[in-house]
């Protein structure tokens, strides 16, 4: 958890903001929560799991990591081209008709691919099929 989780969760179960801001303070204090090494841990289990960047700064944002760590643990995201392009191989497995990869690149736009991440994704997945 975030420290700002701890706190959000601490202030929902009845504390005050005051106490559960010291108490988000001191586990940071003892090392028990690590802002930066939670932000990397989301950006590397999202990006694992094939969504887009736009997604994985969607969770930063609601699971409360400071803005300013945002930009170190993006950098850790491997490239999301060949991401995309694994996922609409494992979702089309071998389709090409102009309907489904419209779909395609639509579900991928869902994921948190930009639209020109999609559409270059899609059209490397063409060129792969038309490969001999």
């Amino acid at each position: 958890m975030s420290k700002g989780d701890i706190r959000r969760r601490l202030v929902s179960k009845g504390e005050s903001d005051e106490a559960a801001s010291e108490a988000a303070d001191w586990l940071e204090k003892i090392g028990a929560v690590n802002d930066s090494d939670y932000a990397s841990a989301i950006v590397k289990h999202y990006c694992a799991k094939g969504y887009g960047l736009a997604r994985v700064r969607d969770e930063l944002y609601r699971r409360g990591i400071p803005r300013d760590l945002w930009d170190a643990a993006l950098e850790e995201a491997e490239a999301q081209e060949d991401a995309a392009v694994e996922f609409l191989n494992k979702k089309l497995g071998g389709a090409c008709e102009r309907d489904d990869l419209r779909r395609a690149a639509a579900m991928l736009q869902r994921r948190g691919f930009s639209y020109d991440e999609a559409r270059a994704a899609v059209n490397r997945y063409v060129e792969y099929l038309e490969e001999p």
